[in-house]
């Protein structure tokens, strides 16, 4: 073991001095100084495991813990096995490495999925793995209406109005497709973004609008992803709330009527 001063004790040889120093220099050292203790002496050093380099993994593993890092380096799924595993599925965990300030978010099946993600880590990372249910709000004209939880991985517009059922034929207006979310400035343009009104959280709230009669907006839908704590509102078509009022006033007028009609 390296001491607090940097220095390893070996018998017959004393202190040697390891800190800043490269294992093939540090052997040198100790075969010369045995020399005439030793016939032929000859040494190899290695550095076993670096106590002082290690990355703390926190959140659903299957143990928190300080993972130590070799000489050879440890990737994400290395320090991830080391901890334990991932206690939730694959498809709704996220790996969120801090490095000093900087921060940095993926799921963990694009990080099993694409091996350039799989990246190495450096002394002094946190790993953090979350178990993130991410989930949409559908309203107004939908065949269902409630909160509907995705996969971490994300899932598209035309994916998200999918798993709704759909819009409701007899109700929906297609050109009336909203889509609410809290953006970040970035993505405005310049000009908008000094008019801009920013929430307490550094958010901008913005209204995408769908036009769904337009076959060329199934294409865009296909590409457009959805985000956690989005709310997609399909309004009502103009002739279905005058439907609705007719139906109002029809089911008032009726029993009028047949009180009327009992009566003579």
């Amino acid at each position: 073991m390296v001491d607090s001063e940097g220095r390893i004790v070996i018998p017959f040889v004393g202190s040697v001095q390891a800190a800043g120093r490269a294992p093939q220099d540090i052997a040198r050292e100790i075969t010369a100084r045995l020399v005439g203790k030793a016939h032929q002496p000859q040494a190899i050093v290695r550095l076993v495991r670096n106590a002082t380099a290690g990355v703390t993994v926190v959140g659903d593993v299957g143990g928190s813990t300080r993972v130590p890092l070799s000489a050879r380096g440890e990737r994400v799924l290395d320090v991830l096995a080391s901890a334990g595993g991932a206690k939730q599925p694959v498809n709704k965990t996220m790996v969120r490495i801090t490095r000093g300030v900087q921060t940095a978010s993926m799921p963990l099946e694009a990080v099993i999925r694409d091996p350039q993600q799989n990246i190495f880590l450096q002394p002094d990372d946190v790993m953090t793995v979350l178990f993130q249910p991410y989930s949409f709000v559908a309203l107004g004209a939908t065949n269902r209406n409630e909160e509907v939880p995705f996969e971490a991985t994300g899932v598209t517009l035309v994916q998200a109005l999918g798993r709704v059922a759909g819009l409701q034929d007899a109700r929906a207006d297609v050109k009336g497709v909203f889509l609410f979310r809290l953006e970040d400035p970035s993505a405005l343009a310049p000009e908008e973004q000094a008019n801009a009104k920013i929430t307490p959280d550094g958010k901008v709230p913005v209204i995408y609008r769908i036009n769904m009669k337009d076959p060329a907006t199934f294409f865009v839908a296909q590409g457009f992803p959805i985000r956690d704590k989005d709310v997609l509102y399909v309004s009502n078509a103009p002739l279905a709330d005058f439907q609705k009022f007719v139906n109002v006033i029809y089911s008032t007028l009726l029993p009028v009527a047949t009180t009327m009609t009992v009566a003579q």
